[in-house]
Formats: structure tokens, C-alpha cells, sequence
């Protein structure tokens, strides 16, 4: 885990709760499985994007295992503001967690909105929004152990079919002392239906501290019309991002120069070929043939993709 990290605090620019305060909207890197991490955000640091997150790492595993901390989370000193997201729902052992990343982030996430099934069936992810008292309560644990007043401690949701109940959830948060509240506007069962930004204004309107929010944000006309629409504070994108890294800078599809960092950035840093290729064919989803991706696609190494690129792009 360790790695490359160095002390950070002299080289960092803004902590989060700066950037909320800049008068501007928060362009936010999402929490993706197997695709946040270190290399992408790297490259995605480089077009505008203000804040990332890690992918989620379950927190018992993470104090439990060494083998767990090296594989899950990776950083440097340009990796800055960082959030850390956690599974979990056990007040003390997110505690453990927290403390054990608080030198190398800004802040840590609390799950409260994965709908897979077996997030749920552990007790993880969009469960919680269903039990406010243990939110609170892990929120709480967090602030009274970790002395750093500037680490931030945020919550992502998604809301509930009663909109009343998402409103006191993120108020008894709020009174505990989170520092944001990212709000996906769908439902545990909603997965492809029109995100609810009306909702996500009204829990906006409801709150004193900033406000996030997520779903179906794909263009920077998308997060500027979101913004307008909810009066959220941040934009978080997820998918988005994954088919246009170079999206919060205002590029409707990936440019080239993008591609070119991708590669250098991914061989700079190791990247699994598995990892790199697939960040390839988000990105290049839009610029390319049928044709081209059936060929692209089914590429098996680095030095393969390399010479395709070099080929047919000149990257």
C-alpha cells in the first residue's frame, strides 16, 4: 500500500471541503469496481476532474488483511483530494479502516447505495438507508477517532420510494456531522429508469452542508444542466467519465491526446493488460467502427493494442 506514498499535506492544494467552498461545482470522479483506481485517476486529475474516489474496499477486509491493503488501494502525492470509500457496518472496525488510510486521503465514503445483491446480503451498501441510527453511528465513531478536523467523512445514497425518509436519514447524518452526502436520485430497484433529480433537490433544499449529485451525468452540458436543476453542490460521474475521461473539460467524445496519456500513464503504472484494454474500449467506444471494434476488442496483449494504436491512430 505504502508504496510510492509520501508525506502529502505540504503538497496539497485544496482538501474537498475547500473545493465546496469555492464558489464553483465539483467535478467528482465516482467510486467504479476494478476501474477508479490510481492510473485512471491519475488521467482523469489531468482533464478537470476536482475530486476522485477509490473503487469500494470492504472495511473488515481491509483491516484484517495486509494482502488486502496492498491490492486495494494505491496512491501518490499527486493523488490529491483523495476519498477513500468503505463498505462497511460496523462502526469500529470503519474506524480501524479510516485510521489506517487517514495519513495517505482527504476523506472517507460510506456505502450507503450499492444495489448488487450481495452488498445487501451482508449488510453493505443500500441496506443501510434503511437503518439511519447505525449511519449515524459510524459517522460519529469516525469524527471522535480520527484527530485530523480537516478529514472529511461523506455518505453516498440512493433514495427511497418515500422521499420523507431519504430527508431524515440525511438529516440525522447531517446533525452527526457529515461532511457531504452524494445522493444517486434512483431507487435500490431502479436501475435504468430516469434518474429523479426533483428528489435530490428536495433533499438539497433540505440540508445545510453540500450536496452531490449522481446518475446519468455523460457531457459537461449534462453536469451544468444537473447543477441547474437540483442546485447540487458536486457532480459525481461514473460511466461518463469511463467513455470520456476528458469529459469535465468539456470534450464531447475522447480525444486522441487523452488515448496518448491513457497509454503512458497505464505503462508508467503496471496497469494489468486486462484493466488497460477495457479503459480502451470505454474510451474508444465512440470514435470507432463496428468494424474496428471487432478487431480492437478481442486484442489479447499490451504490445498488440500498442501497435493498433500506433497504427491507425499514430498514438
Amino acid at each position: 500500500m505504502i508504496g510510492d506514498i509520501v508525506e502529502t499535506k505540504q503538497c496539497r492544494i485544496k482538501d474537498p471541503m475547500d473545493l465546496f467552498h469555492s464558489g464553483q461545482v465539483v467535478k467528482i470522479c465516482a467510486p467504479m469496481v476494478r476501474y477508479s483506481k490510481l492510473a485512471f485517476r491519475t488521467l482523469v486529475r489531468k482533464y478537470s476532474c476536482d475530486l476522485c474516489y477509490t473503487p469500494m474496499i470492504v472495511a473488515a477486509d481491509f483491516v484484517r488483511s495486509a494482502k488486502a491493503r496492498d491490492s486495494e488501494f494505491t496512491t501518490n502525492k499527486g493523488d490529491h483530494p483523495l476519498i477513500v470509500q468503505f463498505a462497511a457496518k460496523e462502526a469500529q472496525v470503519l474506524c480501524d479502516a479510516a485510521r489506517i488510510v487517514c495519513p495517505f486521503a482527504d476523506g472517507i465514503d460510506i456505502n450507503c447505495g450499492c444495489p448488487q445483491r450481495w452488498a445487501m446480503a451482508e449488510g453493505y451498501g443500500a441496506c443501510l438507508i434503511n437503518k439511519p441510527e447505525l449511519v449515524r453511528d459510524m459517522v460519529r465513531h469516525v469524527r471522535n477517532q480520527i484527530d485530523n478536523p480537516r478529514f472529511s467523512v461523506s455518505i453516498k445514497i440512493r433514495i427511497h420510494e418515500d422521499l420523507k425518509r431519504t430527508v431524515d436519514l440525511c438529516q440525522k447524518a447531517e446533525a452527526t456531522g457529515v461532511s457531504w452526502i452524494t445522493v444517486h436520485g434512483r431507487s435500490v430497484e431502479e436501475r435504468h429508469q430516469p434518474v429523479h433529480y426533483d428528489a435530490i433537490k428536495i433533499i438539497k433544499q433540505s440540508m445545510s452542508i453540500p450536496i452531490v449529485a449522481n446518475g446519468d451525468i455523460k457531457t459537461l452540458k449534462d453536469t451544468e444542466n444537473v447543477h441547474h436543476l437540483t442546485g447540487a453542490d458536486g457532480i459525481m460521474v461514473a460511466r461518463g467519465l469511463l467513455a470520456n475521461p476528458a469529459m469535465f473539460a468539456g470534450y464531447e467524445e475522447t480525444p486522441l491526446k487523452c488515448i496518448q496519456d491513457w497509454v503512458d500513464i497505464a505503462v508508467e503504472h503496471g496497469t494489468p493488460f486486462t484493466c488497460f484494454h477495457h479503459h480502451l474500449m470505454y474510451m474508444m467506444e465512440r470514435i470507432t467502427s463496428k468494424q474496428e471494434k471487432k478487431v480492437f476488442n478481442v486484442l489479447s496483449s499490451t504490445s498488440a493494442v500498442l501497435d493498433y494504436l500506433n497504427d491507425h491512430y499514430g498514438v
